[in-house]
């Protein structure tokens, strides 16, 4: 079969803020549901069991045409809606959005039968569906585009959650740090995860509402694997955690919202959410961004399709549409991450040139410092340790 290309006020105690900004950080939902990851892992490979041919063989070529309107299931306000109002015009579609707030999130709803027709898992994530025969093999050769993307960026060409990218096509790189106000601290810190633990913005800090981010940045603080799962290992985590945690002002994935409402002096952030803040920053000048010296966790995000999604053809059409350079350009500028795809750079650089620290590339990928799948036995411990942390 020949390929067919397409046509051309802050809370009073602990707990997550509340947005007041008009837009919110791409992240901001993000929660990481506790209950439904200790489900996750004690089913091995995270999935329900199921027939993986049960809506037909997954490896079978997809025929990009347009097949259906396109059932869409990301992070909020992560694509620039005038992208998908083109892409609308384009291929007499429409988009149907939904958003999630946790990977566990979105593995819980296409567990629970849910269909959509494309999906973003994180790299940890998408091995985890890949392996469970739960997303359509991508044939890249079908993608006019692709070229800009594995011709350019060797590392997505087989990456350590994909080999062969055979079921994805990379969509964003990011790394975590610490943001903090200029205004209110100063104008340097001391370049270690230490600095969450500053006498000077004790009770003014917020770390992300997420297991790995957390459980990570402690464990790089002290020397240890970033995604550890040893009972040891999770006990020095927990009790490091446990003196930052009377220090805390809360748990927020907001980091976007926190700093420029100054709702946080400082906080954990990622690199993408604090380059977007130049957007509606007053002063950008009041703000700063560090990776820290013990390390910097890094992670992307994919573009895949569910093995059940109804629409393939245009969830293929749409990745397609996605990796023209018009539209990387106008999607780098709208959400402040780097997509990986050649041609794009100049306009990425220019988004982060105030915040360089912000910038991340494929070279950072190769620094491995990326979340990894454990054992059922390991990712239940680590849910166990962030209960504990969460609890004080």
């Amino acid at each position: 079969m020949s390929p067919e290309a397409p046509p051309p006020p802050p809370p009073p105690a602990i707990a997550p803020s509340h947005p007041t900004s008009h837009r919110t950080s791409r992240r901001a939902f993000l929660r990481a549901g506790t209950a439904a990851a200790i489900g996750l892992a004690a089913a091995g490979c995270g999935f329900l069991p199921e027939d993986p041919d049960a809506h037909g063989d997954p490896d079978a070529p997809i025929d990009v045409r347009p097949d259906g309107d396109l059932v869409y299931f990301n992070w909020a306000d992560f694509v620039d809606p005038a992208v998908f109002a083109g892409f609308e015009k384009e291929y007499g579609v429409k988009v149907v959005q939904s958003n999630f707030d946790s990977m566990e999130g979105m593995v819980a709803k296409l567990n629970a039968g849910n269909r959509y027709d494309i999906v973003f898992p994180t790299a940890k994530w998408a091995q985890r569906l890949a392996q469970g025969r739960r997303l359509r093999r991508i044939d890249h050769s079908r993608l006019r585009n692709a070229e800009a993307v594995f011709g350019r960026y060797d590392y997505f060409a087989d990456p350590w959650y994909d080999k062969d990218s055979a079921h994805t096509v990379p969509f964003t790189m990011y790394k975590t740090g610490i943001g903090w106000r200029k205004d209110k601290v100063g104008d340097s810190l001391t370049g270690s995860w230490q600095d969450l633990w500053s006498d000077s913005v004790r009770g003014r800090v917020f770390v992300l509402d997420d297991r790995d981010e957390v459980l990570g940045m402690a464990a790089l603080k002290l020397g240890l694997d970033i995604a550890t799962g040893d009972d040891g290992d999770l006990d020095r985590i927990t009790d490091t955690l446990k003196s930052l945690r009377p220090r805390l002002r809360g748990f927020s994935s907001d980091s976007y919202n926190n700093l420029l409402n100054g709702n946080a002096v400082m906080t954990q952030a990622w690199s993408g959410d604090m380059a977007a803040m130049l957007a509606q920053a007053k002063d950008p000048s009041v703000l700063g961004f560090e990776t820290a010296k013990e390390g910097a966790p890094v992670n992307s995000d994919c573009y895949a399709i569910p093995a059940n999604a109804r629409h393939p053809g245009t969830a293929m059409l749409f990745i397609d549409w996605m990796l023209r350079p018009e539209n990387v350009r106008r999607n780098i500028e709208y959400i402040g991450y780097p997509m990986p795809v050649g041609g794009s750079e100049d306009t990425y650089s220019a988004v982060v040139e105030p915040f360089p620290e912000c910038l991340v590339t494929a070279d950072d990928l190769r620094d491995d410092r990326f979340f990894r799948n454990g054992t059922p036995e390991g990712e239940q411990a680590r849910d166990t340790a962030w209960t504990h942390v969460k609890a004080g």
